[in-house]
């Protein structure tokens, strides 16, 4: 005998199907049956396809049971039932449309303009109307009109550069021939400062002891006392292997682009032992600025040094969320430390070198305890001696670093 197995959505979709063409009687039976196949846990199930109460279903599964679901032309049992409160009351659904509507949102004489429009809030308001509902009842007439709770969607950008599109197809064509050609691309990006003190708030949860959590600052305030930790990290993106320097000093160019050469002398020669390019993707801003004229000089020292022709790719302004060491590191990153205090630059770097996913990411990390100083000035004339070639397309946000000036 064929075994199946049945998911809440494929009864959301059989209820979703069927539910408009059935009365009362045959929805109570239907998703009584369907209870009674779905085993443990089919009540609550049909609860959340149909819409209707676990009253009903569990009265429709004793009758069931019982024998008594036999052919009627009753759509409830004698005396069963009363009528419904939008039968009763014909501008329940108008008012409580109303209230919730998006639009309502922009009326300053709506009473719950300024407030979050939960469903005990929105039952007092439909109250002061002359409705009498409850709570329950109005989260059950929400669903039914189409209402779900959800979040803001972060998905507006703000303005948009002209070419950003033309840039992220250029990148991408960028990667690809250097992935096709077997040279190495990584993507770069330097993480959120973190603080470290052991009394400082981290957000997320971990499994601890019952009732003994540990005891954090109630609020973490910028204090210039507290040392801070300065993660930056080189994803490649062929390895799907993380490399990361914690530094104790500031974020700036060199720092880096010093990074960026460790990964190299430590881990990237000796992946790519032929390698003559190498891609980097990095945002616009930040220490890898494109209009950052220290990072373009120590990128171009480690060109020569290392005899391989950098290339840099940067994101269009105000698209950083698009690198993928954001989503493919980082994010993993803050998953494995989530709800624990980071109480030292080692126990950050342990942390973050024991990060590890199912699809095989590798992280190495190590301490890096150099001094950055801020404000290193770049002349016009350094600038100019430099073996720089700008791309046909954005030269300012695409260039190589040649290893030598021809």
């Amino acid at each position: 005998m064929r075994s199946f197995s049945v998911s809440q959505d494929d009864v959301d979709g059989l209820f979703g199907v069927v539910g408009p063409l059935l009365d009362e009687r045959q929805t109570r039976l239907v998703g009584a049956a369907v209870a009674l196949m779905l085993g443990r846990g089919g009540r609550v199930g049909v609860v959340e396809a149909s819409g209707m109460t676990f009253e009903r279903v569990a009265a429709g599964v004793s009758q069931i049971e019982s024998g008594e679901a036999g052919p009627s032309d009753r759509l409830r049992a004698p005396g069963a039932g009363r009528p419904l409160r939008v039968d009763q009351d014909g501008d329940l659904l108008v008012n409580l449309d109303d209230l919730v509507e998006p639009e309502s949102r922009g009326d300053p004489m709506c009473a719950l303009r300024w407030t979050s429009k939960s469903t005990y809030k929105l039952a007092d308001a439909l109250g002061e109307m002359g409705h009498e509902v409850s709570p329950e009842l109005v989260r059950r007439l929400l669903h039914q009109m189409g209402y779900r709770l959800q979040a803001p969607a972060k998905e507006k950008e703000g303005r948009q550069h002209p070419d950003r599109d033309g840039q992220f197809r250029y990148l991408c064509s960028q990667v690809e021939t250097h992935l096709g050609a077997g040279e190495p691309v990584i993507s770069v990006d330097a993480k959120k400062k973190e603080l470290v003190c052991g009394t400082q708030h981290n957000n997320g949860v971990e499994w601890q002891p019952g009732s003994k959590p540990v005891r954090v600052d109630v609020h973490s305030f910028p204090d210039p006392e507290i040392p801070k930790a300065v993660p930056y990290g080189v994803y490649d993106l062929a390895a799907n292997a993380g490399w990361v320097a914690v530094g104790d000093d500031h974020d700036t160019a060199a720092f880096a682009a010093n990074t960026i050469s460790r990964w190299w002398d430590e881990v990237g020669s000796v992946a790519y032992p032929d390698a003559t390019k190498l891609l980097i993707t990095a945002d616009a801003g930040g220490s890898n600025s494109y209009r950052n004229r220290l990072w373009k000089v120590e990128l171009s020292r480690l060109a020569v040094r290392a005899g391989l022709d950098v290339t840099v790719a940067h994101f269009p302004p105000g698209t950083s969320k698009w690198n993928k060491i954001e989503h493919r590191l980082f994010s993993q990153v803050t998953a494995n430390w989530r709800g624990r205090p980071l109480t030292s630059h080692q126990i950050i770097v342990d942390l973050i070198a024991n990060t590890t996913t199912k699809t095989g990411l590798a992280v190495r990390a190590e301490l890096d305890p150099e001094y950055y100083p801020l404000g290193v000035k770049i002349s016009n004339a350094e600038l100019a001696s430099l073996p720089l070639k700008p791309h046909e397309w954005h030269g300012d946000w695409n260039y190589t670093l040649q290893t030598t000036s021809s």
